[in-house]
């Protein structure tokens, strides 16, 4: 892949698109101090709101990946890219926990088209021994929108309220959704694709089985709960990083929104960091030690969810800068994770269900996520958070352990 090549221009658009998209995501995060001062919100309905996001996206996953297989990705990231600007954007009208939560939920049934869409781009672009890679360069723009939020969503909160804050973060998608719409075609379709490199992407994507076609199909495959169970216990991590972390910074660590500005998105800076190392990681394995492309993404996945013992250990450490540091080894190891999960899913479905399948596999994490945050909302005003983040570095490893007992079913034969 040269720096000229269409696939290239293709993974920046979805990278500007994932920006975005967690741009938008991550402002309430970021206004949830202010937010729950000014709309009298106790931790238990914001946990509610964090909930109402996380089970429309959890149950919106598949059937997002679904409208994307059915009318395509040109058109159909387009609309739900311009369905979660204006989700977003209505934020700013809330006038209690009940309003915020609505409005959170549309976001979140808009929002979970985003991930399935830019799988299926990276499957239909990407050859097979260049997919982690993209997908690493990918997910790496999940990190990078959760960097940018708290400094855009708190600059403009600071100026002209958290009203207008929701405004400027959710008008971003509107740009992007004309851009996508414009610029995005299949590789058989792109004006803009050489025969040469066309050749080279064809050349390079190995046969899979048939077009499980149906979600009920595709549930039923052991290779889908192969990939499903480890993350449903990897996603909690991430949740509590992009909804819980300025709360924990704020009634744990005495931190304003100002310092919470100033240092909430360091763990994502190292999360892009390990999302771009996760995608290299893979070829690396497969040249170092001769895995084959399945068991080199789980030994990455493996040796990951080792360095998830790090925010398990935020408890222990009395300075918030050292916690500060775990969060964001915690934020490194998980995006590894992440980004290798999300490639076996483009690896061993075919390109007909790959928004779908990856859809499904983001609802069962979603899931895991939603129920870990319902028990935070319950349990952090109780018991702290140190408990809480004690139970992360131990999901991930019994996910990698999952994974390497039914790593058989996700060796494919050559059609």
């Amino acid at each position: 892949m040269t720096w000229r090549s269409a696939r290239l221009r293709i993974l920046l658009l979805v990278m500007v698109g994932t920006i975005i998209n967690y741009i938008a995501r991550n402002s309430l995060g970021v206004l949830a101090p202010q937010l729950k001062a000014d709309l009298a919100i106790t931790t238990q309905q914001y946990s509610y709101i964090v909930g109402a996001f996380q089970l429309a996206y959890t149950v919106m996953q598949p059937i997002g990946g679904l409208l994307i297989d059915k009318i395509g990705l040109t058109a159909g990231f387009a609309l739900f890219a311009a369905a979660w600007s204006l989700a977003n954007m209505a934020h700013g009208f809330a006038r209690g926990w009940l309003s915020l939560a609505a409005f959170r939920g549309l976001l979140g049934m808009a929002e979970a088209a985003a991930i399935p869409a830019g799988m299926k781009t990276i499957g239909e672009w990407f050859p097979d021994r260049e997919r982690s890679v993209a997908v690493g360069w990918f997910n790496a723009g999940t990190s990078l929108g959760a960097v940018i939020a708290p400094v855009i969503a708190a600059l403009v909160a600071k100026i002209y309220g958290w009203q207008a804050a929701f405004i400027v973060t959710g008008a971003m998608g509107l740009a992007f959704a004309a851009a996508w719409y414009w610029l995005y075609r299949s590789p058989d379709k792109a004006s803009y694709v050489t025969p040469q490199e066309l050749d080279e992407i064809r050349a390079g994507q190995r046969p899979v089985p048939a077009s499980a076609s149906t979600l009920r199909a595709i549930a039923a495959t052991p290779r889908f709960w192969a990939i499903a169970v480890p993350r449903f216990l990897a996603e909690p991590a991430w949740q509590t990083f992009s909804f819980w972390i300025p709360l924990y910074l704020a009634k744990e660590r005495g931190m304003d929104i100002t310092q919470i500005a100033l240092f909430a998105w360091v763990p994502f800076l190292a999360a892009d960091a390990g999302g771009i190392l996760g995608g290299y990681l893979a070829p690396l394995l497969q040249r170092w030690r001769g895995f084959s492309l399945e068991n080199s993404r789980i030994a990455g996945i493996a040796l990951a969810a080792i360095l998830m013992i790090a925010p398990g250990c935020v408890g222990l450490v009395a300075s918030p800068y050292a916690a500060i540091a775990l969060l964001s080894l915690g934020g490194f190891a998980h995006q590894i994770i992440s980004v290798l999960i999300n490639t076996l899913s483009a690896d061993v479905f075919p390109k007909g269900d790959i928004a779908k399948a990856n859809g499904l596999v983001g609802m069962a994490g979603w899931t895991g996520g939603l129920l870990f945050s319902l028990a935070i909302g319950q349990l952090a005003d109780k018991i702290g958070y140190a408990p809480l983040f004690a139970c992360l570095g131990v999901f991930d490893l019994i996910g990698a352990v999952w994974l390497f007992g039914l790593r058989r079913h996700l060796i494919l034969q050559k059609a």
